[in-house]
């Protein structure tokens, strides 16, 4: 017979292998499914067509079951209750839609939410779903301050932001006067300052993040927690915000209270943030890029703006060199086709900044962007001009001996430049050839302008047709002198079919120092500058159309008149300018030295367009000058054109206002000079009248005054005194 056991021993084994082998699990196999609401209203017959468009757009994050859709019906009307649910592959799938895809826009009238199903009996668990609806307590209408209000401005004032010392300020500009504050503040930031594109927010950067402050009272309107952040970038039309920080992000295992990462950052460098809602929209990690030579070796390159983003923020993209061009869409931002787009060798790529209309007056159907691979396994370089979302190569060009390229869109998206540095042969010299591809024209004609020097600054006219660029003279062996420098101004030549001709140079201007080129925002004028220089540091002002007596082109085609009537209007100078910026407006350049560059005489200088000096600032341990951008305007294209037919007309009344600012400053001037005056007077005779009362106390008595002689005879008496004698013979 067996010896009997305690019933305390049988409680000591262990039976969790058999309670997890055993275990009913409930929830097993929901994990893959979703709940996806705001779905049309359709029939039974339009079903398997809805059910389709489903599949095709929320199948980008993975592949989806058919067979295990249920969209339920109302018995008493027939159609579908808007609602439905879908399963996925594996769970990561359906994690994967709820981040990325939820509220997805279907049509314009109809945006899917997207949740997990599991969630449902989750937070039923936790008494968040009670048994009866009970609504929500109703909000009182607050209104928010207009985000944009200072283009209200009755003087049409510009402002600008100044980061000096631990003050961070915003002011509004007064030409000649002093520039009148709007806000200041002290450590308003921890790095530095940034402006979004269109002037909407001030961004500061922090340890913990981004801040975007706006509006009338400059409150906070959004904040990106993004620790160690060091560099952001906002989409053109400031829907989305870019972050970046050389230090991956970490996750703690225990989320606090409201914490905004998730674990899908973890490890993350890039988080693309949706500034309406401030969510995170997806995150990414860094690509490996080549170590940095010389002094800091071991320290990794960053391409910045590492993310690039198309002209109406539709789609976002970042090369992944020498592979391909990942290509997403937004706002689910999942890769185009589900896959990159391999260009072998792909160095780098620039989206077309604006959509410009074709030579039959209509705009482009797809979006463009340029690209170049260089030389390798016995194939020549290439640049390259991809429409997107179709993928099509539209143009390439063959291109030998190349070094290095880089790639400039005009900003309308009529034309893109390619500089190509080339080497000879030999590869002892090297030279420049600029590549121009006319985008609007029928197949994209492609026009070279060879150089035997190299171009070391290139810059297209804003919504022109000109440009400028620099090259320097080839550099002497132990020469202790930098080599000059060289401006060449080139303009299209004029067509009596109005279309626009050949480029050709305008002018040449030799042995200079220059070695930046600053176009004014609207065109026409362009700054030639020396900057980050302690040898040289001027400024010279063009003038593409000047309205005086037409200069010489000596270097235009015999027979040829070109696009342009240049004319050097103004020189000026900046010691130890590092900075030049136009405002928005183009009547002002506002040239700065900042401490961050250099250490002595720091400060900013105001010119007007014409390169008159209108305000010296020094400012001690001062860092940046920043115009606030503008938003475009909502003028029409006709709108414009009356305006600048009438602008003599309107410049009367300027003029007008002008003088009367003036007048009154100068009034205003007097008038507290007399008010001086009176209180200066009144305080005299309030001081005389106590000085008489304390001597009438002590006894004193005026001095009684004479009475003139009226009957005498009045005699005069000389007296003369010799003070001293000399002799001096006279031959």
């Amino acid at each position: 017979m067996a010896p009997s056991r305690d019933y305390d021993e049988d409680e000591n084994i262990d039976f969790s292998d058999l309670v997890e082998q055993f275990e009913v699990r409930l929830d097993e196999g929901l994990d893959k499914f979703v709940v996806v609401d705001g779905c049309p209203i359709v029939t039974d017959e339009q079903k398997p067509k809805l059910i389709k468009v489903l599949c095709k757009r929320l199948g980008e994050a993975g592949r989806i079951n058919v067979d295990g859709i249920f969209m339920p019906v109302d018995d008493a009307t027939g159609k579908t209750s808007g609602y439905c649910f879908l399963e996925y592959d594996t769970p990561e799938q359906a994690l994967a839609a709820c981040k990325r895809l939820n509220g997805l826009p279907l049509d314009k009238k109809h945006t899917l939410w997207i949740n997990k199903l599991t969630d449902i009996e989750q937070y039923g668990r936790e008494g968040r779903i009670q048994e009866e609806f009970v609504p929500p307590p109703e909000k009182q209408f607050e209104e928010q301050e207009h985000l944009r209000s200072w283009l209200s401005d009755p003087q049409a004032r510009d402002q600008f932001a100044m980061y000096r010392g631990d003050h961070v300020g915003v002011f509004w500009n007064k030409k000649k006067d002093a520039p009148e504050p709007a806000v200041d503040r002290e450590h308003w930031t921890e790095s530095f300052i940034q402006w979004s594109p269109q002037g909407t927010f001030l961004t500061s950067i922090h340890a913990q993040g981004v801040q975007l402050w706006g509006g009338p009272s400059w409150k906070r309107i959004r904040r990106f927690a993004h620790p160690a952040v060091n560099l952001v970038d906002f989409s053109p039309n400031e829907g989305y915000l870019v972050t970046w920080s050389h230090r991956p992000i970490q996750i703690p295992e225990i989320l606090p209270p409201n914490f905004p990462l998730s674990a899908d950052e973890d490890g993350k460098n890039f988080i693309i943030w949706d500034v309406k809602t401030g969510k995170v929209v997806r995150s990414f990690a860094s690509i490996d890029e080549p170590e940095t030579p010389g002094p800091e070796k071991g320290r990794k390159k960053i391409q910045w703006p590492s993310f690039k983003w198309s002209s109406d923020d539709k789609y976002v993209a970042r090369c992944v060199p020498g592979q391909a061009i990942q290509v997403y869409e937004t706002p689910s931002m999942t890769l185009l086709g589900k896959k990159s787009i391999k260009i072998e060798g792909v160095v780098d790529f620039e989206w077309q900044p604006a959509i410009p209309t074709t030579g039959k007056g209509k705009p482009q159907t797809e979006q463009l962007f340029a690209y170049w691979t260089p030389e390798m396994n016995n194939q020549t370089a290439r640049a390259g001009l991809m429409s997107i979302p179709s993928k099509e190569i539209v143009r390439t060009r063959n291109l030998v001996n190349v070094s290095d390229c880089k790639l400039h869109w005009q900003n309308g998206g009529k034309y893109l430049c390619v500089k190509v540095d080339r080497h000879t042969k030999t590869k002892k010299s090297n030279y420049t050839s600029l590549e121009f591809f006319r985008v609007t024209e029928k197949d994209i004609p492609v026009e070279i302008v060879e150089l035997k020097q190299v171009v070391v600054n290139f810059a297209w006219e804003p919504k022109g047709d000109r440009f400028v660029f620099i090259t320097i003279d080839e550099a002497i062996a132990g020469a202790a002198v930098a080599p000059k420098t060289n401006i060449h101004f080139y303009a299209p030549e004029k067509t009596k079919s109005g279309a626009i001709g050949e480029f050709s140079c305008v002018k040449i201007v030799e042995k200079k120092n220059h070695n930046a080129i600053y176009w004014s925002p609207r065109g026409r004028i362009v700054v030639v500058a020396t900057v980050h220089s302690q040898q040289s540091f001027d400024l010279d002002f063009y003038d593409f159309d000047f309205e005086g007596e037409k200069q010489k082109q000596e270097h235009a085609a015999p027979g040829k008149e070109l696009a342009a009537n240049l004319l050097l209007m103004a020189t000026g100078e900046h010691y130890g300018v590092t900075d030049v910026e136009w405002d928005p407006t183009g009547r002002y350049v506002a040239t700065s030295a900042s401490a961050w560059k250099q250490q002595s005489e720091n400060g900013y200088h105001l010119f007007d367009f014409k390169g008159a000096v209108l305000r010296e600032e020094p400012i001690d341990r001062f860092k940046q000058f920043l115009w606030r951008p503008r938003p475009p305007s909502l003028l029409s294209k006709e709108e414009m054109k009356k305006i600048r037919k009438n602008l003599r007309e309107y410049s009367k009344v300027f003029d007008e206002e002008d003088e009367l600012e003036a007048t009154m400053a100068n009034k205003e001037v007097v008038e507290y000079r007399m008010r001086l005056l009176t209180e200066w007077r009144n305080w005299r005779e309030r001081v005389t009248e106590e000085l008489m009362i304390d001597r009438e106390a002590y006894g004193w008595k005026p001095p009684v005054e004479e009475e003139p002689i009226e009957d005498g005879e009045v005699v005069e008496e000389i007296v003369e005194e010799v003070i001293m004698e000399t002799e001096e013979e006279v031959e």
